[in-house]
């Protein structure tokens, strides 16, 4: 690592935890060194821009998560430059879960696969921003308009990338692409309500005979640094400590205890 690089670690105390328990400290290391970036490179950029299809997990200012997908004809996901990516949200169902879960809270995770032809993966994970389509295209005069009606955006997602890795291709399913004869005509913008799949698992049916949906707010286990305790912040202080100076072991094995060097890249 570089002097003067300031990032911390890579991998949250989760994943450093279970990666102790687990025995799998090494091969997470070996991933993190070199699959993890903090931009696209070349083919990441060549991969995104030919997508059709993009999972999204965003979640509130609680951590109660969503999962969904984006989806649009090849570069509907636009990449203007190697730390920046762009979606546009279409017209939907009116809930707009992800975009609350945005203006709440800002990380984002994008899983974008190619069942078709490569069977590989590219996770992104960054801070996104919602941005109006008139402002978008004020900073971003060369984005294309869609012809389909349904397809026009209303709103754009912005994204800052933090990571950006490979998933990889062993689980993958191969899959191929049905004829136009064999698939529905796409609905984009549509509302009517067979179009967009009916009362498929029958929710509406049985709505008339249930209580409205209540959901109940699920309490932390574990408490935030501002509600611990002194003894729970000094124990988790000693840990993160105790991770921190492991990883600049395994990072520079022959530097000298204590030594400036061996702790340049991680501290400030």
């Amino acid at each position: 690592m570089p002097a003067g690089d300031c990032r911390l670690p890579p991998g949250s105390e989760g994943e450093r935890e279970l990666q102790e328990r687990m025995g799998t400290t090494a091969r997470a290391d070996k991933f993190y060194d070199e699959q993890v970036l903090d931009r696209l490179n070349t083919r990441m950029r060549d991969f995104v821009a030919r997508q059709e299809l993009c999972f999204l997990a965003t979640s509130d200012r609680h951590g109660e998560c969503d999962s969904t997908f984006r989806a649009g004809p090849p570069g509907f996901l636009q990449v203007l430059d190697d730390r920046t990516l762009v979606y546009p949200e279409y017209r939907g169902n009116g809930v707009l879960a992800s975009l609350g879960n945005i203006e709440e809270n800002p990380h984002v995770g994008l899983l974008m696969i190619d069942f078709l032809k490569d069977r590989i993966g590219l996770h992104v994970n960054g801070r996104a921003r919602i941005v109006s389509d008139e402002e978008m295209r004020r900073a971003q005069p060369e984005l294309p308009v869609d012809p389909v009606p349904g397809r026009r955006a209303q709103l754009w997602v912005e994204i800052t990338v933090e990571e950006a890795y490979i998933h990889c291709a062993k689980h993958i399913p191969h899959l191929q692409k049905a004829s136009a004869e064999q698939r529905q005509r796409q609905a984009w913008g549509t509302d009517g309500f067979k179009r967009k799949g009916g009362d498929f698992f029958g929710a509406a049916a049985d709505a008339p005979d249930r209580p409205p949906y209540q959901p109940r707010r699920r309490m932390r286990d574990v408490p935030s640094w501002t509600q611990a305790g002194p003894l729970t912040r000094s124990a988790v202080w000693q840990r993160s400590v105790q991770r921190l100076l492991a990883a600049v072991a395994r990072r520079a094995p022959n530097a000298e205890e204590g030594s400036e060097g061996a702790f340049r890249g991680w501290f400030c």
